[in-house]
């Protein structure tokens, strides 16, 4: 095998994961669709029906991961260093799962009403997730657009800061209004999940960013 095919050999091994970084934030932005929309209904039955449409992308997302860590332990040559791909694509698997558990507790709970703000900070998690998808489109050409997906990297952030301050507002209204302490622990339990997945996407941004740098 002469050198120049050995070369086109690794190349082509290193673009095999840009796609399935993409399909997984694909998958994720999906079930932060049916997230928005599971916080917007008051329907027990359509709430039960979102959740399991989020397991459903959970479980995809999941054979999604294998699939990375599949080619990570067979790949010579590798886009990032390994171990970044692998906490990439875990720290991407907990964002889907950390949805997954909000979607679960609004389908088990089933508070009296939906909430403007908890839906406010679903969408944020909408948003989380269209960014991710626009950042993984960046993954092939990381060296020249560092600073596209930093820029990227900080939107999620400063979404993370808008949330916290929606769920302490939100929090601060539960304990004065909410008379019924049964509906209190639901409702507060819904929004921390949500808070939570906030959280999550921002750790999951700070992975992103650390990338960016070794490659910059």
């Amino acid at each position: 095998m002469t050198i120049d095919k050995i070369l086109q050999f690794f190349v082509v091994k290193e673009k095999r994961f840009f796609p399935l970084f993409i399909q997984s934030a694909q998958n994720i932005l999906k079930a932060a669709d049916f997230l928005v929309v599971q916080t917007k209904t008051e329907d027990a039955d359509d709430r039960r029906m979102l959740a399991h449409r989020i397991k459903e992308c959970e479980i995809a997302g999941d054979t999604i991961t294998d699939k990375i860590i599949d080619e990570l332990m067979d790949a010579y040559v590798t886009p990032f260093d390994r171990d970044d791909i692998h906490q990439l694509a875990e720290d991407m698997d907990t964002f889907l799962d950390s949805m997954r558990d909000s979607s679960k507790k609004i389908a088990i709970y089933q508070p009296k009403a939906a909430s403007r703000k908890l839906v406010e900070i679903a969408e944020y998690i909408q948003s989380d997730a269209k960014i991710l998808l626009d950042i993984t489109g960046h993954f092939e050409n990381m060296r020249d657009e560092v600073k596209k997906v930093d820029d990227l990297c900080d939107k999620i952030k400063e979404n993370e800061h808008i949330c916290d301050d929606i769920f302490e507002t939100y929090m601060s209204n539960l304990f004065e209004m909410e008379q019924n302490a049964i509906e209190l622990v639901k409702q507060k339990n819904i929004a921390q999940a949500l808070e939570d997945t906030s959280d999550v996407a921002k750790s999951l941004s700070n992975t992103i960013r650390s990338i960016a740098v070794k490659m910059s």
